[in-house]
């Protein structure tokens, strides 16, 4: 900082006192002071200044060079605001108190993007050890005569892996994949079964599925959520019977499986949540926290029921709807 940049700053005070200056100068010459005592008091006015003026801009550039000392010494530069002393001057502290306030929530986004990212890749890293499962049944079931039927559910398996983690990476900029559009909610449902037949009926599940009405969402995110459900229960529910249901703007998907434990219930769609059952098949937790995630970006309420040894429902529930009759 130079001298000059640091009078500039000072130009209204020094305005001030100047006026001041002349004002004391006409002011003793009515009186009739003395001259001597006129420009006396003036010389030590200006020497006044002058000695003011130059031990604040030393202690400023000191305080400027150790800041900047301070910053280039910091790996992380936006921690330079925890670093800062606190000031005495009464319009300084109003200052540093806002700028700490935006240095703490520079801090805490940093903070939020990193263990988000950590999350990404840790997510993605188990990713790829329950992808690495499908393929290497593929590879075996062509060591010992390539059974199509069973290649092509591994394959979907692995297809049904590679989704997830699309729409994972996808919830970072949803607007960019969300096309909102009238949907019939009845061609969604039949496209998700169809799309896990390979899997459902591997796990000797049967799918009724009834009712229909038309939404106002994106189609394929709907798709995706019945889609994943119909794994959980091919995974968690084998041999189940799953009813799927379609009516007042609701679409349930109901198993008669082993259920969830109560105490596990209001967690399942936290990150990485597994729970008994999710252990026991290596899953990544990541599939209902997904559903959950969507249906918050799409204005769609999820309600989940269960009983041990009972059942789970799962329910869509949009916020308008019209009935397929209209």
């Amino acid at each position: 900082m130079k001298f000059g940049d640091y009078i500039a700053s000072k130009a209204v005070s020094l305005c001030g006192l100047g006026i001041a200056a002349a004002a004391w100068g006409v002011f003793a010459y009515l009186v009739g002071a003395s001259s001597v005592l006129l420009w006396t008091s003036e010389a030590f006015f200006v020497v006044a200044v002058v000695l003011k003026f130059s031990l604040g801009y030393a202690l400023a550039k000191k305080r400027v060079e150790a800041l900047r000392k301070t910053a280039d010494g910091l790996t992380d530069k936006y921690l330079l605001g925890e670093l800062v002393k606190k000031p005495h001057d009464a319009v300084e502290s109003e200052y540093y108190a806002v700028m700490k306030t935006v240095s703490r929530a520079a801090v805490g986004e940093v903070e939020r993007v990193a263990a988000e990212k950590e999350q990404y890749f840790e997510y993605v890293e188990r990713w790829i050890h329950e992808i690495k499962t499908p393929l290497t049944a593929c590879s075996l079931i062509c060591d010992n005569g390539g059974d199509a039927v069973k290649i092509k559910r591994e394959l979907k398996r692995a297809d049904n892996l590679t989704e997830t983690v699309l729409y994972y990476a996808r919830l970072k900029n949803p607007e960019k994949d969300t096309v909102i559009s009238k949907v019939a909610v009845a061609d969604v449902i039949a496209e998700a079964v169809k799309s896990q037949r390979e899997l459902l009926v591997a796990a000797k599940i049967g799918v009724e599925a009834c009712g229909d009405f038309y939404v106002c969402t994106d189609g394929k995110s709907v798709c995706f959520m019945i889609k994943q459900l119909l794994v959980n229960c091919a995974k968690y529910c084998r041999g189940a019977h799953v009813v799927i249901t379609a009516e007042n703007g609701v679409i349930s998907v109901s198993d008669d499986g082993d259920g969830i434990a109560a105490h596990e219930l209001p967690r399942i769609t936290e990150r990485g949540f597994t729970g008994e059952n999710g252990r026991r098949a290596g899953s990544t937790g990541m599939g209902l926290y997904i559903v959950s995630e969507m249906c918050k970006r799409l204005g769609i309420d999820l309600v989940v029921t269960s009983e041990k040894g009972k059942g789970t429902t799962f329910s869509l529930k949009f916020g308008t709807a019209v009935p397929a009759s209209e």
